[in-house]
């Protein structure tokens, strides 16, 4: 039996014992797989990673050792999560999002240390975006499709381009607004106390 966890903290559970649904054609090597998470056609995980609850990982997902997949993240197919990745609760990764966890790779040559890419909660990272090594993506974040990120990313903050220009920003219920606070029908939203945006 297990419950609802925080970042980090799934527990090693028999993966026979858990309600947690596999594809016949997925290889599936870690037993650090939280309940009610779905891994779709020909998905490889390794055997160290680490899965949170209810997560949705559709086909053709390749998921490293040394990464943290927090509880309810969404990631689309044809995605690659590298050693070194920190994904939170709630994250939207898009389909064909690209992630690098080595500043200069070479053919056959180990890095000495790879870098720690973070990604904080309710992120949404759309489909096609490059995100660089080491980035730090804050939590709400929206990044546009196509987007190659090169720098961190603040929160509740909206960006796309190549490279990725901040063009607005986004509240908790998702609405997209302006460089000054406005959405589409000139609603002004402002900061409250707890750095979130929400309505004036």
């Amino acid at each position: 039996m297990t419950k609802k966890t925080t970042f980090g903290t799934t527990l090693n559970l028999n993966i026979t014992e858990m309600a947690i649904k596999i594809h016949p054609s997925a290889d599936v090597q870690s037993n650090f797989i939280g309940d009610g998470t779905s891994i779709w056609q020909n998905c490889v995980i390794l055997q160290q990673a680490r899965i949170g609850l209810d997560c949705n990982i559709n086909f053709n997902v390749f998921i490293e050792n040394d990464v943290i997949i927090g509880d309810s993240v969404t990631i689309k197919p044809g995605v690659q999560i590298w050693d070194g990745l920190r994904i939170r609760n709630n994250v939207f990764i898009g389909p064909n999002v690209t992630f690098t966890n080595d500043p200069v790779p070479r053919s056959r040559v180990k890095p000495i240390k790879l870098l720690e890419t973070l990604i904080y909660p309710y992120v949404s990272i759309s489909a096609n975006s490059t995100i660089l090594a080491g980035i730090t993506i804050g939590q709400h974040a929206f990044i546009g499709a196509g987007s190659v990120v090169t720098k961190n990313i603040p929160a509740f903050t909206v960006w796309y381009g190549n490279p990725p220009k901040h063009k607005g920003y986004i509240t908790i219920e998702g609405v997209i607004l302006n460089l000054d606070y406005k959405d589409k029908n000139g609603k002004k939203y402002a900061v409250n106390n707890r750095n979130e945006i929400s309505t004036l």
